[in-house]
Order: structure tokens, then sequence, then C-alpha cells
């Protein structure tokens, strides 16, 4: 297959996307035609799921009766029911035009499902297609073509990274004491070198994205490279590879050392990819939290052993100019420091394998489903495989809201499913704990943590996973595994079920998991039409904007 196929291949599929997740959302309304849909001058045949989600075939997508593979096309031809125009229009050309080449390169390097099977937890993260609700999920708006090259995921590159000083008047470490972290993520002779590029004491020490010590060290912190309150350390020589969040990056060369995350100064979806000083400052204290609570609980430690990538160590830093405008936009308040969370590896028996729950919306390049393989490989049938998918994912998730009023936000790429010998899942570890922990006002937790009702936390179960996961994956089962989509909503509400009878005071549903609809968080809606919000000075806390309502198919059994 030629680039040239990639291009339309990839155009059929985003358009079929676009088409569904904004009809989805009711930006645009579907009409019917004598070929199924039409909108925005395309027709189209589709399928409507248990959340009232459409499921379109790409094949079926045309324009003046011709095949529909430009997305940009589409999006132009869609643009006065979404109302955009000007500047907001020409950023969405720019972030499906990103999309389009992202997903192009992705169809070029994808291998066979056999083969996504086989690989491990971050390589299999390097073919994934992003959010699977949000159109424009490539982006990356500050990235060229050579960025994309060298740092995006689908890239399979591997990197190094520079370590820069910063003085203790602008940094601050957190977590593991900073003498054991370095001598555990850095050898001897590295820390030699480091160390005589900087002798003075009073500096704390932290990686760099290669794309962000040129584009933000080098210039917004020029002065304090100046003045010595900065300092360049060099390049440890572990290789890093990138997770789908491209900013989180895996150690390659020694895999039980900690995964990094580190702020990149590029816009993707709906925000900057900074690391806020205070978040990032609490981050192993909300770990403690979390783990102390997971440790003291029998049923989270012993029966469903949900565990979590604890964020151990971090450090954060403030720019002294920027300090003093507390109105700029918050882009300008998370310009540097980094977070250092447990590695997969280190959470894994022998003989046990992990992929991120989004993995498994992954079809290989020989039409096959990776979920196919897995069910294939383990020797279940598909129904016993699924009950055991739903076994591990929702009991914990359900404890930590119900028992303790803490939610997670437990998407695809947020949630790793740990896989027994026989290759059946069996447990879940969740990541992004300071980001996207939220509680109940009535919960004693770290200050930082956003405080939210029950109709709001339990989006956690109900949008992040329901809708923002599983409505993707029941379409691709009943495809490929052939078990109806309506079974498969079946075997979810069975897992909640049997969790209520573990716990009769769950049973009267406080937070509404199984009520006949639940809200729409409408995230391209958000993306598209809320104008200048990634120049205002506070990021958006508020919880994700929420239009309508759709039918919880878990209220269906």
């Amino acid at each position: 297959m030629d680039e040239a196929e990639h291009w339309r291949r990839a155009g059929r599929l985003l358009v079929a996307k676009a088409v569904a997740e904004l009809g989805y959302e009711e930006l645009l309304r579907p009409e019917p035609d004598a070929a199924g849909y039409r909108v925005a001058g395309h027709t189209f045949a589709a399928t409507r799921g248990g959340c009232g989600h459409w499921t379109v075939d790409p094949h079926s997508v045309r324009r003046d009766g011709a095949e529909a593979t430009d997305p940009v096309r589409f999006l132009l031809d869609a643009a006065p029911a979404l109302g955009l125009d000007g500047l907001r229009l020409a950023e969405a050309v720019d972030e499906m035009t990103a999309t389009w080449a992202a997903d192009a390169r992705l169809l070029a390097t994808t291998p066979t499902a056999a083969a996504l099977a086989d690989a491990g937890t971050a390589e299999l993260e390097s073919w994934q297609q992003g959010h699977p609700g949000m159109v424009l999920n490539k982006g990356r708006l500050g990235f060229s073509a050579a960025d994309a090259a060298a740092y995006a995921p689908e890239s399979g590159r591997t990197f190094c990274l520079p370590w820069i000083a910063v003085d203790e008047s602008l940094a601050g470490h957190h977590g593991v004491p900073a003498d054991r972290l370095l001598a555990e993520e850095l050898d001897d002779d590295t820390r030699a070198r480091f160390s005589a590029a900087c002798p003075r004491p009073g500096h704390v020490w932290l990686p760099v994205h290669p794309y962000h010590l040129d584009h933000v060290v080098r210039t917004l912190f020029a002065p304090y490279l100046a003045d010595g309150r900065v300092v360049e350390l060099g390049e440890a020589p572990d290789a890093y590879r990138p997770l789908a969040s491209v900013r989180t990056l895996v150690n390659t060369d020694h895999p039980l050392r900690r995964t990094v995350k580190l702020p990149l100064q590029i816009r993707n979806t709906l925000v900057w990819r900074g690391l806020p000083a205070d978040t990032t400052a609490e981050a192993p204290a909300v770990t403690g939290w979390l783990r102390g609570i997971r440790d003291a609980d029998p049923y989270l430690r012993d029966v469903t052993r949900f565990d979590i990538l604890g964020e151990v160590a971090s450090v954060a830093v403030t720019h002294p100019a920027y300090a003093e405008v507390p109105d700029a936009p918050y882009r300008y308040h998370e310009l540097l420091g980094a977070v250092w969370r447990e590695p997969v590896e280190a959470h894994l028996a022998a003989g046990e394998r992990a992929r991120s729950l989004a993995g498994l919306l992954q079809v290989g390049s020989d039409g096959r489903a990776l979920v196919i393989e897995l069910v294939d490989r383990s020797g279940r049938d598909a129904t016993g495989w699924l009950t055991g998918l739903a076994h591990a994912v929702l009991p914990g998730l359900l404890h930590f809201l119900h028992a303790y009023g803490v939610a997670f936000c437990p998407h695809g790429e947020n949630t790793v499913v740990v896989y027994d010998t026989d290759g059946v899942p069996d447990r879940i570890l969740v990541k992004d704990l300071a980001d996207d922990v939220n509680v109940l006002p009535s919960t004693e937790a770290p200050r930082l943590l956003l405080r939210w009702p029950h109709e709001e936390l339990a989006h956690s179960i109900l949008s992040a996973l329901v809708a923002g996961h599983f409505r993707h994956l029941a379409p691709l089962v009943e495809e490929h595994l052939g078990v109806p989509e309506q079974a498969f909503w079946r075997l979810l509400r069975a897992e909640v079920d049997a969790y209520r009878e573990t716990f009769p005071a769950t049973a009267s549903d406080p937070y509404g998991l199984t009520a006949a609809e639940f809200g729409r968080v409408v995230l391209n809606t958000e993306q598209l039409t809320s104008g200048a919000f990634h120049d205002r000075a506070e990021k958006d806390e508020a919880f994700d904007e929420i239009s309508g309502t759709v039918r919880n198919p878990l209220a269906e059994v």
C-alpha cells in the first residue's frame, strides 16, 4: 500500500468518525435519506448503539456520489452547521490536517493483530489511535513535521533526555528523596558528569523533553541560564519511548526505572500540555493518600487487587517573571517540572502481561481486531473473556467511589489491564492521579483535589468508561467476536449488580450508575466552539461540558 492509499484510508476512517462523533454530540443532526442518512452534504449508512451513538460504515460515506476520503473537506462542508468560521475554523483545519497525517502514519506502521498481541505495553501504545471520542485528537499544535517524526508515539522512535539543574529559589523537590531518586534513575558516571556541570549546591535536578528545552528553557528561561539559576547538565544515556499522551515517557533501556511525565509546550485536544506547579508538587502526597486507602482495605488490596501507578516524586518549578503576572494565560504557569511515576513492569508478577484498556480498540493491518487475538490465545470463549474484563475493571473503581467518595478518570489511556498467565484480564492499574482524581466535598483528601457532588463523580464510570470507552468497544466486540452489543452491556451491568450484592448499602444507587439516562459529555463541542479559552488565565476546572442526555445502556437489562 503506497502513501497516497494510506492517506485515503485514513481520511475515510476520519470522515466516518467525524460523522459519528459530531452526530453523537448533536453538533450535527443527520437526517434519514435513501442511502441511510445525510448530513453536511454527505450520505452514509449507520447503526445506533446503546448510548444512542452512531456506528458509521466508513465505506458508505459519499459526497456528490463519490467516496468521501477528505476529512478537511467534510469539516469545511460542516462548518456552517457547526457555527465555525474565522480563527476557530482555521485552527480546526490545522488540527484536522495534523490528525489526518498522524493517522496515515499509523496505518503505514501498524502491524498484524498477532504482532499487536506480542507487543510490550509501551510499544502497543505507539499504535493507539488516540482519544476514541475526539475527532481532532492529534493536533499537537506547535509540533513541526520534524518534531512529529522525532517525538510522536506513532514514529516508533526513542530518544534521550537532557537534564537541567534549577536553583532552589525557583524549584522544589517532593516525594522520594532527591539523592535516592537520582541514584536509582541515573548511573554513577552520569551523576558525576552532571555534578561537574553544576558543582554549586542548592540546585534541583530534573529531565526536560528535548523539544521543550529548545522551545521553552532556552528562550523563556534564558536570563536564568545566563545568571546560573538554571544550568544545562547534558544528556542522560537512557532511551525513552513516548506513550500515547506524547509527554509521558517510558525508559526502554531500564524498564524498571520510573516513567517520567514532562511538560510539553504544545496544544493537543483541549489544553496546553504543561505541568501546573501546585498539582506537580502535591502529586506524591496524593499517591500516598490513595495507596493508604488501598492498602488498608482488604477488598481493594486482596479481592480486587486494584492498584495505582504511583506518582512518587516530582519537581515543581516557577518562572520568576510570570509568577508576577497571575492573569497570564495558564500555560505560562505550567512551563517546567517533572513527575516520576512507577513503571508498569514493577507491578507485574512472572507471566503476567499488561496493556492499556485503549489498546483493546486496536485493529491490525490484517483487519483482525486485537481483542480476537487475545480471546483466541486465552482459550476462553468470547463471553467468558469479556466477563473477565468487566470483573477486572469495575469492582475496584466502584469501591473507591462508593466507600470513599473517590473518583478516578479511568478512560482507556489511564487504565492498564493486567492479564494472567492464560491471557485473561485479571486486574487493573490506574494512572494520572493528581491531575484526574476528584472527590466528594465530604471526603478528607489532599486540598488540591477538586470536589464534586455525587452526580458529577458518577461520570468517572458513566462518561470515562461507559460512554468514553465501552461504547466504542461494544460494536467492535459485536463485529469481530460475534457478541451482540446488548449482551456486552448486560455483562457489565451484571458486574455492577454483583458489587451491590457484596455491599448491599450501595443498592440504592446513590450515584445513579444504572439510571435510565446520564448527561452527555461533549468534548468535541467544547474543543470546536469554546473560542479563545486557551488564553484564559485559569485552566478550565469546571466539569467537562455536558449537553443533553444519552441512554444509559447499564439500565437496560
